[in-house]
């Protein structure tokens, strides 16, 4: 968000997941050559990821086809919405308060899921008399966990389970080596990958989107101009259309038939605007001056960051 402020929510979901989703941290743990095998039993064998797979399903035979709405993965039991059918509407403003960091659907978690079992729980009542008990419950309940069987071990996929070895070590490192390291070890292994933005905008009415625009940031309305053709009248014409606000062009695109290349160009103007970075000299992330003290030397001084006002609903 500091290096691109404008980005509209999809586009910062998607590129989220993208760096550190399940499928980007399944092909890193491949790329590590760690080799996925069997959980054999409570014993582990260092450098393997062992785990319980999943049993394929057969849905070919005969009284065992599902409906998709009775799979136990579209069930939405914990996701925290007030209505958890199977076919309610999910709009974006309910993907970003209610699901994950990638903004997918938390579904099959208890209301009441632990990150562990045994973790500790905060008090409601500070500073009671119950509140002093409960804690001595909790450290009672804070126990090492005992290890699982083969048979209490949960199935789960290969992507899943080397997703989570890979946040698993990352957690190992900023518990032992502090956030220094686990910082490194991010921008080495995850920030380190080639991701293009452009491609992850798909506008539906770029022409419409434009225009609001350009009537919220006060421009003057867009205007499609003809910039060059050739071959108007054979079978492959090429029209390069450019999009104007007064004399200045926001965007430029080349198709088919001149309503094509008015298309292209708006959707050009709106990734350019979205797209819209901040000099390097201007962005300082708010962990880069984590700890700093005034006139410390070698830390970086806090700069206030843009905050743009959001995105084109339409």
């Amino acid at each position: 968000m500091c290096h691109y402020p404008r980005l509209p929510m999809p586009v910062l979901f998607a590129a989220q997941y993208a760096y550190a989703g399940n499928a980007t941290l399944g092909a890193m743990r491949a790329e590590w050559g760690v080799e996925a095998v069997a959980a054999p039993g409570t014993e582990v064998d260092p450098g393997l990821l062992q785990l319980k797979r999943t049993t394929p399903g057969n849905a070919m035979l005969d009284g065992e086809t599902m409906r998709i709405k009775d799979m136990p993965q579209a069930r939405r039991l914990g996701s925290g919405r007030r209505n958890e059918d199977y076919n309610y509407r999910r709009g974006m403003s309910s993907r970003i308060v209610f699901d994950d960091q990638f903004g997918d659907l938390q579904s099959g978690l208890p209301a009441d899921a632990q990150p562990y079992p045994g973790a500790a729980i905060s008090s409601p009542a500070e500073g009671s008399a119950e509140a002093g008990s409960e804690l001595e419950q909790v450290a009672l309940d804070t126990a090492p966990p005992q290890l699982q069987t083969p048979e209490e071990t949960d199935a789960t996929t290969v992507e899943a389970a080397s997703a989570s070895f890979i946040r698993a070590l990352t957690g190992a490192l900023y518990l032992h080596a502090g956030s220094a390291a686990a910082k490194n070890f991010h921008r080495d292994h995850v920030l380190s990958r080639q991701l293009q933005l452009h491609t992850l905008f798909h506008f539906t009415h770029p022409t419409r989107d434009l225009s609001r625009l350009c009537a919220r940031e006060g421009f003057e309305p867009p205007v499609a101009r003809l910039i060059s053709e050739t071959g108007r009248l054979s079978r492959t014409p090429v029209f390069v259309v450019g999009v104007y606000s007064g004399n200045d062009k926001l965007g430029e695109g080349a198709g088919s038939s001149l309503n094509e290349g008015r298309v292209r160009a708006a959707a050009a103007a709106l990734r350019s605007w979205y797209l819209y970075s901040p000099p390097d000299s201007e962005v300082v992330l708010p962990s880069e001056v984590e700890g700093a003290v005034s006139g410390t030397k070698g830390k970086k001084k806090w700069k206030p960051q843009m905050v743009d006002i959001g995105e084109i609903v339409t």
